[in-house]
């Protein structure tokens, strides 16, 4: 397997690539449910077999398992990232954001015992799922991957519930899951968007930040870099 490239504050790490566990239905249920804190009793009433189930598990939380990266490049050179990393008694899920020229990351949340989050709107989400990364960047492409990989930093009280249902069970369709779980999973995984927070846009960024007290974004995502840094994001986030 090849090594990643290293990321600002993880120098010492060997972060290894884990886009091609994005093939594996376990893999999806792991990050979709395990990953949020949600106990998955029986995998298979989601269409995974027990022993897929709990030997990924094995791969991504293990204490001796490898840190693993999992990209998604979009636009103007940024990279989404999901780290898993693990430690003798505790195992960390990072979502960042990544450009070579920062010399930094943007936090879009983690998911571990000292969590954060949320790290995306609705529309941030979608663009990021659809964009198109640089040529030959490194990284999922499939846009239902995309999506699912970054759907648990999602946090938006404005989140269409309809058009999200239904994007969801169609991501969750494409990535192996059966047809006969996926609209009820989707119903699980995006819950009731009215109890979550707002995002807004403030004169001091044009990168929106979020209202929840427990989100890395109550602050412009990636704090420091350039204004004309910060506008490159911004409209690789919006799409624009």
């Amino acid at each position: 397997m090849t090594v990643a490239p290293h990321l600002p504050g993880f120098e010492d790490e060997e972060l290894l690539p884990g886009e091609a566990l994005a093939d594996e239905p376990a893999f999806w249920l792991a990050h979709l449910l395990l990953v949020p804190g949600h106990d998955v009793e029986e995998p298979e009433a989601y269409g995974v077999a027990r022993e897929a189930y709990d030997a990924m598990t094995e791969r991504l939380f293990a204490a001796e398992a490898p840190t693993l990266l999992l990209r998604v490049p979009f636009r103007n050179g940024h990279t989404a990232c999901v780290v898993y990393q693990n430690f003798e008694d505790e195992s960390d899920t990072d979502f960042l954001v990544h450009h070579p020229a920062w010399g930094r990351l943007g936090f879009l949340g983690q998911f571990g015992p000292h969590g954060s989050g949320p790290g995306l709107s609705w529309p941030e989400l979608v663009t990021l799922a659809h964009s198109e990364g640089e040529p030959g960047a490194e990284g999922l492409r499939d846009r239902a991957q995309r999506f699912l990989l970054l759907l648990p930093a999602l946090g938006d009280t404005d989140t269409p519930l309809e058009e999200a249902r239904r994007t969801v069970a169609e991501t969750l369709s494409a990535v192996g899951f059966r047809p006969d779980v996926v609209v009820d999973f989707a119903a699980q995984l995006l819950g009731e968007p009215g109890h979550q927070p707002r995002w807004f846009v403030t004169p001091d960024s044009p990168i929106p930040v979020c209202s929840s007290a427990y989100s890395p974004r109550q602050v412009p995502l990636a704090l420091g870099i350039t204004e004309e840094q910060a506008r490159t994001l911004a409209e690789a986030l919006s799409g624009r």
